[in-house]
């Protein structure tokens, strides 16, 4: 292999040479060009620049707040295309409602404004920019009425306009702002100061691992040869949950493009994100039934021990397929009865037995959905996903 691969997670280095894959756990204490030049100098100083290729996944995604005029045009559609585009929306707000919902306290990476048909005027006034003024957020881009353009930039500093998500016949549009968000989430991950630096060892463009992986997707069969469409590929790692998917499998799919789109679960990860994961599984229905199953007790939550870890996979399995399926609302939802093939990736196929993630899927077919049959599993070991390009 004349080439070599690096991938930046938030918890592991993966590298990838003509010997295979090797993964590193980073030190967390030191930046991660350093990390990076004192576990791998010696085989990154044998290849050229140009045969360098990196990828980085390690800033989890991109928080988001839409406000919308109406649940059935505005954050409908904006919330889909937000979706598609492998943004972590953390709430919507209904407009007419806006001075009813809390104010979030967290830092929001962008917040997404839309509403109307372009002949309609005066939708937005000091309610919208009031809510605004109380909350802490890095970007805000309007896709909404041509007509109150004008207001939102006399109001609202440095906001990006695009145009109208909602067409006068009241369709879709979503090419410019899934752009717009998908650039946004590119150019969060390479300006990163860590990241920035990685650009002296390489000359080409170091992208996000996502983008990556979504580029693999429709030639993965050539790959595994037992993945069969429709399929999805579930990344689980230490500070998320990905489900990369076929837009084909939407219900409700308004996006007019093709091709295959991701889903990210920030709050999902085992290592990283471990505490939100043990509170969505102490909050969800299902998952002490699930905990039966597994015949452990729910005092496997509170512990710090392997088999912790082991359980705490499986309970994420479980939890990202549950809330993409028809027995959950707040995320899209999969036809998860279509599919052939389900691939999983990511640290969990290091610590998981291939019974161990098998046990999870029969539950949530057969338990939770009721159906006969489970899709074929692949298991990605090595995790080499990334690295087909």
């Amino acid at each position: 292999m004349s080439k070599l691969y690096i991938d930046v997670g938030s918890t592991y280095f993966k590298v990838k040479d003509a010997q295979g894959i090797k993964q590193y756990f980073r030190n967390f204490d030191q930046n991660i060009a350093v990390d990076l030049a004192q576990k791998c100098s010696d085989v990154i100083d044998s290849y050229a620049k140009e045969d360098i290729f990196i990828c980085s996944s390690a800033n989890g995604g991109l928080s988001t707040l839409i406000v919308g005029l109406t649940n059935s045009f505005s954050l409908k559609y904006a919330t889909n295309i937000a979706y598609n585009s492998g943004i972590n929306i953390i709430d919507t707000v209904l407009y007419p409602n806006i001075k009813e919902y809390p104010i979030p306290t967290d830092l929001i990476d962008v917040v997404i404004v839309t509403g109307g048909i372009d002949s309609v005027e005066n939708i937005f006034s000091h309610d919208l920019t009031g809510y605004l003024s109380k909350i802490n957020y890095s970007n805000i881009v309007y896709c909404g009425s041509a007509a109150n353009v004008p207001y939102m930039k006399e109001n609202i500093e440095n906001i990006k306009i695009l145009p109208n998500i909602v067409t006068d016949k009241l369709h879709v549009s979503e090419e410019d702002l899934k752009n717009y968000l998908t650039n946004l989430y590119q150019a969060d991950i390479i300006g990163k100061e860590d990241i920035k630096e990685l650009y002296a060892i390489t000359a080409n463009q170091i992208f996000s691992t996502p983008y990556i992986v979504n580029q693999t997707l429709s030639n993965l069969h050539k790959r595994f040869t037992e993945v069969v469409d429709p399929f999805i590929l579930v990344d689980i790692g230490g500070a998320t949950t990905d489900i990369h998917y076929s837009t084909d499998l939407v219900a409700d799919n308004m996006v007019l493009e093709g091709g295959y789109d991701r889903l990210v679960f920030k709050k999902l990860g085992v290592y990283k994100s471990r505490e939100s994961l043990v509170f969505s599984a102490r909050n969800n229905e299902f998952v002490y039934e699930l905990l039966n199953y597994l015949n452990v007790t729910e005092n496997i939550l509170d512990e710090k021990s392997e088999e912790a870890t082991r359980v705490l996979m499986q309970l994420s399995i479980f939890l990202v397929l549950y809330k993409v399926s028809s027995q959950h609302t707040g995320y899209i939802t999969l036809h998860l009865e279509r599919l052939k093939s389900i691939v999983f990736t990511g640290g969990i196929t290091k610590v998981l037995s291939d019974e161990e993630i098998e046990t999870i899927m029969h539950f949530v077919y057969k338990k939770i959905l009721g159906y006969t049959q489970t899709p074929v599993m692949v298991v990605d070991k090595a995790y080499e996903i990334w690295t087909l390009r």
